[in-house]
């Protein structure tokens, strides 16, 4: 199918009868345009409803969790009084009702076991999104554009990981293309619910982190499409934050490897993950704001037109450094540093930056805060022998740090900018704790104490001079 478009509508966007007329209004003009296949997140805030009621569930407090279930009916029964009319309206509050009560029976099944199972809450947590993409569909329908509800599992076929599944492209590919072109080529516009899948026996899985974009792009890849679009709260991916950064601005257009880096390193930009499938058919992708539809957004693509170098700088203080140094020289440290990456494996944490010293052999190595308990238990597990025996000095934790990072292709083309960078933080009198730059030098990714890091943030931008337009 030819100039077919993928979009896909996030939280924000769906999350009122305000921000569905502009969604709707914006899924009737392309879709006269051109075949269409649009994607749909849950409603902003109702997946965090719903795992909260799962909780409540398996704690055993039922009121709690009817009370939860309730909060949510509202909300979604509410934006149908204001979408819709009456005898519309109460025709869509019985499909919500009926999702609901899906949930309500899973959730039951929850408080029973007083656990939740990953096969179980994966089910569950599709039906934030069914509840979007049935208020949409009613709507659109009303406004007389024929669409439907079609669940992501009826057309992404995954591993069977639950929480954190992956598709298995070329069983999707066959599935979309069966269930999506035909009702496209009728004029029926799909709605396709985001987040999950399902494995090739029908067991429902969700995607993890990201996942609606990610169901997005595997759309696109499996149907061949000319483009994506992602439609959220911002008119694009900004060279800094602009809450630290006054004169930050959209990016006009960055790579595929950009995009992942500045997610990887902590911006609010597409995970990393996302962008797989759209890299080996070269699909480009826009990021473009739901309420300022005329703005032309950020394109990511596989090769950027505009000049290489720094293009963006990101941070996060959601991070915390963990630093490992040996007691003894007859400790190997090549085997220490494997040994602590493998111990950071089996428990599938990310090491986000690693560093070591030439002389003592120590090093120091970058997580994220959520995952710090679980990699400290494994590292201390792997290391036992050498702590117990003081063949280690004892692991150091430290939490009172932030990353920085500069993100551009090609970097190492620009001469000197690495001094200038480092040059900009020491004027701000920030002291750095650990560098760490790969060999591609597509990241600079920079250790500081967290209170400086938007002093650093600004300082780099600036010395990069991010803030203008670049030729």
């Amino acid at each position: 199918m030819q100039d077919l478009l993928v979009m896909k509508f996030g939280g924000t966007s769906m999350g009122s009868a305000e921000s569905l007329r502009t969604v709707t209004s914006i899924c009737r003009q392309e879709f006269s345009a051109r075949p269409t296949v649009v994607t749909v997140s849950a409603m902003s805030k109702i997946t965090d409803l719903l795992l909260d009621a799962m909780h409540r569930a398996e704690r055993g407090d039922d009121e709690g969790m009817q009370e939860v279930i309730s909060r949510i009916a509202k909300r979604h029964n509410e934006t149908c009084d204001l979408l819709l009319p009456p005898d519309r309206a109460e025709e869509t509050k019985e499909k919500i009702a009926s999702l609901l009560l899906r949930f309500d029976e899973i959730s039951r099944g929850m408080s029973l076991l007083r656990e939740r199972p990953p096969r179980a809450l994966d089910e569950a947590l599709t039906i934030g999104e069914l509840m979007s993409a049935t208020l949409l569909v009613d709507f659109l329908e009303s406004e007389g554009q024929p669409a439907k509800v079609v669940a992501g599992y009826e057309v992404i076929v995954t591993d069977a990981i639950h929480g954190n599944a992956t598709p298995r492209m070329e069983l999707t590919s066959f599935k979309c293309k069966e269930v999506l072109y035909p009702l496209v080529g009728s004029g029926v516009l799909p709605i396709v619910t985001g987040f999950c899948g399902a494995t090739e026996q029908g067991d429902i899985t969700t995607l993890g982190r990201g996942g609606s974009d990610f169901t997005a792009t595997i759309l696109a890849a499996g149907l061949e499409s000319k483009e994506v679009w992602i439609w959220t709260d911002v008119d694009g991916i900004m060279s800094a934050d602009p809450r630290m950064v006054s004169d930050a601005r959209v990016l006009q257009e960055i790579t595929y490897n950009e995009a992942a880096e500045l997610a990887y390193n902590g911006a609010k930009v597409l995970h990393p993950r996302t962008l797989m499938p759209l890299t080996t058919k070269g699909i480009p992708l826009w990021s473009k704001n739901t309420f300022n539809p005329t703005y032309p957004g950020t394109q990511i693509v596989a090769r950027s037109t505009e000049r290489h170098g720094a293009r963006a700088v990101t941070s996060s203080t959601n991070v915390v450094l963990i630093n490992v140094e040996p007691a003894s020289p007859a400790i190997n440290p090549s085997l220490l540093m494997a040994r602590c990456l493998e111990a950071m494996a089996r428990v599938n944490a990310e090491v986000i930056t690693f560093s070591s010293s030439s002389f003592r052999q120590s090093f120091c190595f970058l997580v994220r805060r959520n995952e710090l308990a679980e990699a400290m238990q494994s590292v201390e597990t792997v290391l036992a022998l050498e702590i117990n025996h003081g063949y280690i000095r004892p692991i150091q934790v430290n939490d009172d740090v932030g990353l920085l990072a500069v993100v551009g292709e090609g970097m190492k083309g620009e001469s000197g900018l690495a001094g200038r960078v480092f040059t900009a933080i020491s004027r701000e009198n920030i002291n750095i704790s650990a560098i760490s730059q790969g060999s591609s030098e597509l990241t600079i990714a920079i250790i500081v104490r967290r209170a400086d890091i938007e002093a650093a943030v600004k300082a780099v931008h600036a010395e990069c001079r991010l803030g203008e337009l670049q030729a």
